[in-house]
């Protein structure tokens, strides 16, 4: 038995556009992946949004919400796996893990999450390796010197036991074979999976966006769509071997249009710069996993996250009061690289300081939130 959960976050606007394109498809409206295992059970926990590879205290606390309300299909998972099979030493796989504070945030909420329940129906704890997976560029280094704090914090939640914690590094693509067969048993992606394998072709026709967009032409959509459609499939059938049996990016576009109007950025240059970004409809996941048919759907679960991390919650200083700033800094974190690349670095502050006070007059305006849709699924046979 395995069982896979998916995250997704979109924003408003995109949810309806990513309805509309199931519609366009198969005439319905629209309203998870982690896998492993030891004989017959497996686990995959995933979850679709922004990955947010730079660190800051806003970012920091939006996965921390998000964390909070799938816990406890953390939890349902772990249950399961322990009433199933209880293994003497569990592998446990972080897909596109990043570096930074968020690196074991997630990995310690899942460590502990398997203490907890192995206390409660009197397991004694196994030995857990942990692997952490992202691209070979990722800061490797900078998740091993942190690897102090995480093991005090261990301790100060399971006392002895986190000396039977083990960590590893495994760089390479997740599109495609990390691990040898039937070596897991939880494979956790957190905000990674919408992050496609490359820019999809075909894009010609996008001009004046970086995204799909309300005004990109079906094709563009159909670009996307099938580059997800793809690389999802891949994704599931190699966690499938591996694993025991059993919008804000629109916003964007419209501060760098500015600067393509004011002279400030050359029109070809924008027009030639894509995302390699999809965040699927919950409809189109589950689309896509009954197509593969590995993993069969147990639940589904939609919450919502505020854009601004600090709605509702205290707030450490006047910056973070501030809407605008907070998902800047997060939007920030994903494309500040991606622009670079493409247009160097001499524009980032203004664009950024645009983007800031755009996002902030849609905030006044609308309600703004990610959704997250969280999927449980059972691997078959």
């Amino acid at each position: 038995m395995g069982c896979i959960s998916f995250n997704i976050i979109h924003i408003p606007t995109e949810r309806k556009q990513s309805a509309k394109r199931q519609e366009e498809r198969d005439g319905s409206s629209s309203s998870a992946l982690h896998e492993g295992g030891n004989g017959d059970t497996s686990t995959i926990y995933c979850r679709f949004s922004e990955k947010f590879s730079i660190m800051t205290s806003s970012t920091l606390m939006v996965q921390k919400k998000v964390i909070s309300l799938t816990k406890p299909i953390i939890e349902d998972a772990i249950t399961n796996l322990y009433c199933n099979n209880f293994p003497a030493s569990l592998c446990i796989a972080d897909l596109g893990c990043s570096s930074g504070p968020n690196t074991f945030f997630a990995v310690l909420e899942v460590v502990t999450t398997v203490d907890k329940v192995g206390k409660k129906m009197g397991r004694q704890l196994p030995e857990i390796q942990v692997f952490l997976n992202d691209l070979p560029g990722n800061d490797f280094n900078t998740i091993f010197k942190s690897l102090p704090k995480f093991q005090k914090d261990l301790q100060k939640t399971m006392g002895a036991g986190a000396e039977s914690c083990f960590v590893t590094g495994v760089p390479g693509s997740f599109y495609g074979r990390l691990f040898p067969s039937k070596s897991l048993h939880f494979v956790h992606s957190s905000y990674s999976l919408q992050w496609l394998s490359q820019v999809p072709r075909g894009l010609e026709s996008n001009k004046g966006n970086i995204y799909m967009a309300s005004s990109s032409p079906p094709s563009v959509l159909k670009a996307y769509y099938e580059q997800f459609q793809s690389d999802f499939s891949m994704f599931l059938r190699c966690r499938s071997e591996e694993l025991l049996g059993g919008g804000t990016m629109e916003l964007l576009a419209v501060a760098l249009n500015d600067m393509v109007s004011e002279g400030l950025i050359d029109e070809e240059k924008m027009d030639s710069f894509n995302i390699p970004q999809y965040t699927p409809s919950p409809a189109e996941v589950k689309c896509e996993v009954e197509k593969e048919g590995s993993f069969t759907i147990n639940r589904l679960e939609v919450s919502e996250v505020n854009w601004n991390a600090y709605h509702g919650e205290f707030c450490p200083s006047d910056a973070h009061k501030d809407g605008g700033y907070n998902v800047a800094k997060l939007m920030r974190a994903v494309a500040e690289p991606l622009l670079v690349s493409h247009f160097g670095d001499g524009i980032i502050e203004e664009v950024f300081s645009r983007y800031k006070k755009i996002v902030a007059d849609r905030m006044t305006r609308e309600k703004t939130e990610f959704v997250n849709v969280t999927v449980s699924m059972t691997k078959r046979g």
